[in-house]
Protein backbone atom coordinates (compact mmCIF):
# COMPACT_ATOMS: atom_id res chain seq x y z
CA UNK A 1 0.00 0.00 0.00
CA UNK A 2 1.23 3.48 -0.89
CA UNK A 3 1.59 5.47 2.34
CA UNK A 4 3.81 8.46 1.54
CA UNK A 5 2.20 11.75 0.56
CA UNK A 6 4.12 11.89 -2.71
CA UNK A 7 3.30 8.28 -3.52
CA UNK A 8 -0.36 8.81 -2.74
CA UNK A 9 -0.61 11.90 -4.95
CA UNK A 10 1.28 10.19 -7.77
CA UNK A 11 -0.81 7.06 -7.55
CA UNK A 12 -4.08 8.97 -7.54
CA UNK A 13 -2.91 11.07 -10.50
CA UNK A 14 -2.12 7.91 -12.43
CA UNK A 15 -5.59 6.52 -11.78
CA UNK A 16 -7.27 9.84 -12.54
CA UNK A 17 -5.28 10.22 -15.80
CA UNK A 18 -2.14 12.37 -15.43
CA UNK A 19 -3.33 14.90 -18.03
CA UNK A 20 -6.62 15.37 -16.19
CA UNK A 21 -4.90 15.71 -12.81
CA UNK A 22 -2.43 18.28 -14.17
CA UNK A 23 -5.17 20.30 -15.84
CA UNK A 24 -7.55 20.11 -12.88
CA UNK A 25 -4.89 21.62 -10.64
CA UNK A 26 -2.78 23.68 -13.02
CA UNK A 27 -5.50 25.63 -14.82
CA UNK A 28 -7.38 26.86 -11.70
CA UNK A 29 -4.16 27.68 -9.85
CA UNK A 30 -2.77 29.56 -12.86
CA UNK A 31 -6.02 31.52 -13.08
CA UNK A 32 -5.75 32.37 -9.36
CA UNK A 33 -2.15 33.55 -9.73
CA UNK A 34 -3.19 35.77 -12.63
CA UNK A 35 -6.19 37.10 -10.70
CA UNK A 36 -4.24 38.13 -7.61
CA UNK A 37 -1.20 39.56 -9.39
CA UNK A 38 -1.90 41.47 -12.62
CA UNK A 39 -5.57 40.93 -13.45
CA UNK A 40 -8.00 43.86 -13.53
CA UNK A 41 -10.91 43.76 -11.11
CA UNK A 42 -13.36 42.30 -13.64
CA UNK A 43 -11.05 39.36 -14.43
CA UNK A 44 -10.39 38.74 -10.74
CA UNK A 45 -14.13 38.66 -10.12
CA UNK A 46 -14.65 36.31 -13.05
CA UNK A 47 -12.05 33.82 -11.78
CA UNK A 48 -13.57 33.83 -8.29
CA UNK A 49 -17.16 33.48 -9.52
CA UNK A 50 -16.46 30.79 -12.13
CA UNK A 51 -14.47 28.66 -9.67
CA UNK A 52 -17.31 28.99 -7.18
CA UNK A 53 -19.93 28.09 -9.79
CA UNK A 54 -18.04 24.96 -10.84
CA UNK A 55 -17.39 23.94 -7.23
CA UNK A 56 -21.00 24.48 -6.18
CA UNK A 57 -22.41 22.78 -9.27
CA UNK A 58 -20.25 19.70 -8.80
CA UNK A 59 -21.16 19.43 -5.12
CA UNK A 60 -24.88 19.76 -5.81
CA UNK A 61 -24.68 17.18 -8.60
CA UNK A 62 -22.96 14.73 -6.27
CA UNK A 63 -25.58 15.22 -3.57
CA UNK A 64 -28.76 15.38 -5.62
CA UNK A 65 -27.96 13.00 -8.49
CA UNK A 66 -24.98 10.79 -7.74
CA UNK A 67 -25.73 10.18 -4.05
CA UNK A 68 -29.29 8.84 -4.49
CA UNK A 69 -28.21 6.67 -7.44
CA UNK A 70 -25.29 5.13 -5.55
CA UNK A 71 -27.37 4.67 -2.41
CA UNK A 72 -29.46 2.10 -4.28
CA UNK A 73 -26.52 0.06 -5.55
CA UNK A 74 -25.01 -3.04 -4.03
CA UNK A 75 -21.84 -2.58 -1.98
CA UNK A 76 -19.49 -3.89 -4.65
CA UNK A 77 -21.13 -1.82 -7.41
CA UNK A 78 -20.96 1.33 -5.29
CA UNK A 79 -17.29 0.67 -4.49
CA UNK A 80 -16.54 0.16 -8.20
CA UNK A 81 -18.00 3.58 -9.05
CA UNK A 82 -16.04 5.37 -6.35
CA UNK A 83 -12.82 3.64 -7.38
CA UNK A 84 -13.14 5.43 -10.73
CA UNK A 85 -14.74 8.64 -9.52
CA UNK A 86 -12.65 9.50 -6.46
CA UNK A 87 -9.22 9.96 -8.12
CA UNK A 88 -10.67 12.68 -10.35
CA UNK A 89 -12.57 14.59 -7.66
CA UNK A 90 -9.49 14.42 -5.42
CA UNK A 91 -7.76 16.83 -7.78
CA UNK A 92 -10.65 18.85 -9.18
CA UNK A 93 -12.63 19.81 -6.08
CA UNK A 94 -9.76 20.93 -3.81
CA UNK A 95 -8.41 23.08 -6.66
CA UNK A 96 -11.78 24.75 -7.21
CA UNK A 97 -12.21 25.23 -3.46
CA UNK A 98 -8.76 26.81 -3.13
CA UNK A 99 -9.35 29.22 -6.01
CA UNK A 100 -12.83 30.15 -4.79
CA UNK A 101 -11.76 30.85 -1.20
CA UNK A 102 -8.43 32.52 -1.96
CA UNK A 103 -9.93 34.46 -4.85
CA UNK A 104 -12.77 35.71 -2.64
CA UNK A 105 -10.49 36.80 0.18
CA UNK A 106 -8.12 38.68 -2.11
CA UNK A 107 -11.09 40.21 -3.93
CA UNK A 108 -12.43 41.52 -0.60
CA UNK A 109 -9.14 43.35 -0.06
CA UNK A 110 -9.27 45.17 -3.39
CA UNK A 111 -10.69 48.70 -3.67
CA UNK A 112 -14.16 47.63 -4.80
CA UNK A 113 -17.56 49.18 -4.14
CA UNK A 114 -17.68 47.85 -0.57
CA UNK A 115 -14.12 46.93 0.46
CA UNK A 116 -13.68 44.97 3.66
CA UNK A 117 -12.99 47.30 6.58
CA UNK A 118 -10.37 46.31 9.18
CA UNK A 119 -9.66 43.00 7.40
CA UNK A 120 -6.51 41.56 8.95
CA UNK A 121 -7.78 40.61 12.45
CA UNK A 122 -10.75 38.88 10.83
CA UNK A 123 -8.57 37.16 8.25
CA UNK A 124 -6.28 36.04 11.08
CA UNK A 125 -9.26 34.50 12.89
CA UNK A 126 -10.32 32.84 9.65
CA UNK A 127 -6.79 31.50 9.08
CA UNK A 128 -6.79 29.90 12.53
CA UNK A 129 -10.25 28.41 11.96
CA UNK A 130 -9.26 27.20 8.49
CA UNK A 131 -6.06 25.56 9.72
CA UNK A 132 -6.40 23.98 13.15
CA UNK A 133 -9.84 22.24 12.99
CA UNK A 134 -9.15 20.59 9.59
CA UNK A 135 -5.78 19.33 10.82
CA UNK A 136 -7.46 17.88 13.91
CA UNK A 137 -10.09 16.22 11.70
CA UNK A 138 -7.36 14.74 9.49
CA UNK A 139 -5.53 13.39 12.52
CA UNK A 140 -8.74 11.83 13.81
CA UNK A 141 -9.68 10.16 10.52
CA UNK A 142 -6.25 8.60 10.09
CA UNK A 143 -5.73 7.90 13.81
CA UNK A 144 -2.54 9.94 13.47
CA UNK A 145 -2.39 11.95 16.69
CA UNK A 146 0.63 9.89 17.77
CA UNK A 147 2.38 10.20 14.39
CA UNK A 148 5.27 12.69 14.43
CA UNK A 149 4.51 13.72 10.84
CA UNK A 150 0.98 14.83 11.74
CA UNK A 151 2.31 16.47 14.91
CA UNK A 152 4.84 18.45 12.85
CA UNK A 153 2.18 19.69 10.40
CA UNK A 154 -0.15 20.54 13.27
CA UNK A 155 2.55 22.51 15.11
CA UNK A 156 3.44 24.45 11.95
CA UNK A 157 -0.21 25.25 11.26
CA UNK A 158 -0.95 26.20 14.86
CA UNK A 159 2.16 28.35 15.29
CA UNK A 160 1.82 30.14 11.94
CA UNK A 161 -1.88 30.91 12.29
CA UNK A 162 -1.43 31.76 15.97
CA UNK A 163 1.40 34.17 15.18
CA UNK A 164 -0.69 35.92 12.54
CA UNK A 165 -3.55 36.24 15.04
CA UNK A 166 -1.23 37.56 17.77
CA UNK A 167 0.09 40.27 15.44
CA UNK A 168 -3.31 41.27 14.04
CA UNK A 169 -5.56 40.96 17.10
CA UNK A 170 -4.53 44.24 18.82
CA UNK A 171 -6.15 46.09 15.89
CA UNK A 172 -9.39 44.14 16.19
CA UNK A 173 -12.57 46.06 15.45
CA UNK A 174 -15.91 45.17 13.94
CA UNK A 175 -16.09 44.95 10.17
CA UNK A 176 -19.16 44.72 7.93
CA UNK A 177 -21.47 41.91 9.17
CA UNK A 178 -21.71 40.47 5.66
CA UNK A 179 -17.98 39.76 5.62
CA UNK A 180 -18.15 38.13 9.05
CA UNK A 181 -20.92 35.85 7.75
CA UNK A 182 -18.97 35.03 4.59
CA UNK A 183 -15.79 34.20 6.54
CA UNK A 184 -17.79 31.96 8.90
CA UNK A 185 -19.36 30.08 5.99
CA UNK A 186 -15.98 29.74 4.27
CA UNK A 187 -14.50 28.31 7.48
CA UNK A 188 -17.22 25.64 7.47
CA UNK A 189 -16.63 24.88 3.79
CA UNK A 190 -12.89 24.67 4.37
CA UNK A 191 -13.37 22.28 7.29
CA UNK A 192 -15.72 19.97 5.42
CA UNK A 193 -13.70 20.04 2.21
CA UNK A 194 -10.16 19.74 3.50
CA UNK A 195 -10.79 18.17 6.90
CA UNK A 196 -13.39 15.54 5.96
CA UNK A 197 -13.96 15.07 2.22
CA UNK A 198 -10.36 15.08 0.96
CA UNK A 199 -9.08 12.75 3.73
CA UNK A 200 -12.02 10.47 2.95
CA UNK A 201 -10.91 10.30 -0.67
CA UNK A 202 -7.39 9.43 0.44
CA UNK A 203 -8.81 6.64 2.61
CA UNK A 204 -10.72 5.33 -0.41
CA UNK A 205 -7.56 5.37 -2.53
CA UNK A 206 -5.54 3.54 0.10
CA UNK A 207 -8.18 0.82 0.22
CA UNK A 208 -8.13 0.62 -3.57
CA UNK A 209 -4.39 -0.11 -3.66
CA UNK A 210 -4.33 -2.39 -0.61
CA UNK A 211 -3.88 -6.15 -0.95
CA UNK A 212 -7.37 -6.75 0.42
CA UNK A 213 -9.62 -3.75 -0.39
CA UNK A 214 -12.54 -3.18 1.97
CA UNK A 215 -15.35 -2.57 -0.54
CA UNK A 216 -17.83 -1.74 2.20
CA UNK A 217 -15.53 0.99 3.55
CA UNK A 218 -14.97 2.37 0.04
CA UNK A 219 -18.70 2.51 -0.60
CA UNK A 220 -19.59 3.95 2.80
CA UNK A 221 -16.96 6.70 2.77
CA UNK A 222 -17.76 7.55 -0.84
CA UNK A 223 -21.48 7.80 -0.10
CA UNK A 224 -20.78 9.92 2.98
CA UNK A 225 -18.69 12.25 0.86
CA UNK A 226 -21.43 12.53 -1.75
CA UNK A 227 -23.95 13.48 0.94
CA UNK A 228 -21.57 15.96 2.58
CA UNK A 229 -21.12 17.55 -0.83
CA UNK A 230 -24.78 18.52 -0.54
CA UNK A 231 -24.05 20.23 2.77
CA UNK A 232 -21.27 22.13 1.06
CA UNK A 233 -23.61 23.05 -1.77
CA UNK A 234 -26.12 24.60 0.65
CA UNK A 235 -23.41 26.67 2.32
CA UNK A 236 -22.05 27.71 -1.06
CA UNK A 237 -25.48 28.90 -2.13
CA UNK A 238 -25.70 30.91 1.09
CA UNK A 239 -22.49 32.69 0.10
CA UNK A 240 -24.06 33.51 -3.27
CA UNK A 241 -26.96 35.14 -1.40
CA UNK A 242 -24.56 37.13 0.78
CA UNK A 243 -22.57 38.26 -2.24
CA UNK A 244 -25.69 39.43 -4.04
CA UNK A 245 -26.71 41.49 -1.01
CA UNK A 246 -23.19 42.88 -0.74
CA UNK A 247 -23.03 43.82 -4.40
CA UNK A 248 -26.45 45.50 -4.49
CA UNK A 249 -26.28 47.32 -1.17
CA UNK A 250 -28.43 45.02 0.99
CA UNK A 251 -26.10 45.47 3.98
Amino acid sequence: MTTSIGGTIGGMAERANPAFAAGAVGIPVAALVYAVTVAPLVHHTYVHVMAGVLWTGTDLFMATVLGPVLGGLAVDERASVFERFTPKTSFLLPSLALVTIAGGITLALRPVRTPMANPHPWLALFTLAATVPPLLAIGYQFDAFGDWRWQAWFCVGLLASGAYLAVALPDFAMTQPVYVAVLAVMAVLNFVGFGVLLPGEVRIYRQMVSADPDEELIGDVGLRNARLAGVQGVFQLSIVVLMVYLRWGGF
